[in-house]
């Protein structure tokens, strides 16, 4: 008995003397990320890791009491990688949230594990709507893109356009574009000629925008992941279908404000659509834009650099709510209806869908002060996904 009184003495009085940070060790919160950080959409995972990581940066690692510990996952954009560095993270490393997300087949493989596991998923980048119903746990950080489609399509319409090539990725966000962009043109009365899709591994757009160029519309619209706009646009001027008065109009993923520059002169003119742009006019976004270029070489953010710093915001937040409590309906339910001012603009996460609401901008690929940049003028506010506002 004395033993045993003697070691409890001296198993309390080591505990004591440990310091604070060890004690907050072991209530971490941890955050998994998975992010596709190699192979050719390695520009995505760059991107939103960075954003994430100064978000943290600028805020702490410490939220309520927990520290907030990120654990950074590579799944080369393949869904069976994603799916099993989900399961890992959850099982072993035992994560409260997921998050990142580059593509939407990614989010897709990791629904599953967030519901079994009653796990929050942040996505940060993926833009399919269908994402958030596959999971009542996954909570959206990014965008939609049927949310910055429709308004484009109204624009072309409202703009003299009447006849229009679509041109999209041949997997579910291009669907997704495709079908938001032809249903909302015709609809106002303009004409779809030609609906083109192309292959999201290794596209090469020379043949179908010749296509594009045979069927002589007034403009093509058209919707590529990000990291791909570079070769469309290189390939629409090799093409001469500017020369041939055909004018693109695109969702933002095409001219992304992180390979924008490297276009070059095809770029400008090009109209497009989206929720965030490196040129946004407001002080959040220029320091935002400051901090993340000294933090990162000089890189420019772009919209999944917010999707990232946004998506650790939201999970600070709720985490603020819930007074630590990372339990995953708690911090979900915390989730919803937060609304604050991001460095895009007004923003809030839809309490019913789970999607964030935000405003959308027309912009225009301009130079400036000798580089490229996407010029905003004009916008809509407050826009929720149109997909899921329709079956209401």
């Amino acid at each position: 008995m004395k033993r045993r009184q003697v070691l409890k003495t001296l198993l309390i009085s080591a505990a004591l003397m440990l310091p604070a940070g060890a004690a907050l060790a072991a209530d971490a919160v941890k955050v998994g990320l998975i992010l596709p950080m190699t192979g050719p959409f390695a520009s995505t995972g760059r991107q939103v890791e960075a954003g994430a990581k100064l978000y943290m940066a600028e805020h702490g690692d410490e939220v309520a009491g927990h520290k907030i510990e990120l654990i950074l996952r590579d799944d080369t954009a393949n869904a069976e990688q994603t799916r099993r560095i989900a399961q890992e993270l959850v099982t072993r490393e035992k994560v409260q949230v997921l998050a990142g997300f580059g593509h939407t087949p990614l989010a897709m493989a990791a629904a599953p594990l967030a519901t079994q596991g009653k796990v929050p998923m942040i996505v940060m980048a993926a833009g399919t709507s269908v994402i958030t119903e596959k999971s009542p746990f996954i909570v959206r950080s990014s965008f939609t893109l049927p949310q910055v489609t429709e308004p484009l399509a109204k624009w072309a319409k409202d703009n003299k356009i009447e006849k229009v090539v679509t041109l999209v990725a041949d997997y579910a966000p291009g669907l997704d574009a495709e079908k938001a962009f032809s249903d909302t043109f015709t609809k106002a009365g303009g004409q779809i000629v030609e609906s083109i899709r192309v292959p999201l591994a290794n596209p090469d757009f020379a043949p179908f925008l010749q296509r594009v160029r045979d069927a002589k519309p007034d403009a093509v619209f058209s919707f590529v992941p990000s990291g791909v706009g570079s070769a469309l646009m290189k390939q629409f001027d090799d093409r001469g279908l500017a020369q041939a008065g055909i004018r693109l109009i695109a969702t933002g993923d095409v001219t992304d404000d992180d390979l924008l520059n490297k276009m070059g002169k095809a770029a400008l003119g090009t109209i497009t659509t989206h929720h965030y742009s490196a040129a946004h006019d407001s002080p959040e976004n220029k320091a935002f834009v400051k901090a993340f270029e000294a933090a990162n070489g000089g890189m420019r953010p772009n919209f999944m650099a917010v999707g990232g710093y946004d998506g650790m915001a939201l999970i600070y937040e709720a985490l603020k709510k819930t007074g630590g409590d990372a339990k995953g309906e708690a911090l979900v339910n915390a989730m919803k209806g937060l609304s604050w001012t991001s460095v895009r603009g007004p923003v809030s996460i839809d309490p019913e869908t789970r999607d964030i609401v935000q405003t959308v901008y027309f912009r225009e690929v301009k130079e400036q002060d000798g580089q490229l940049w996407n010029v905003e003028f004009d916008k809509v506010e407050a826009v929720k996904d149109p997909v899921k506002a329709a079956k209401k």
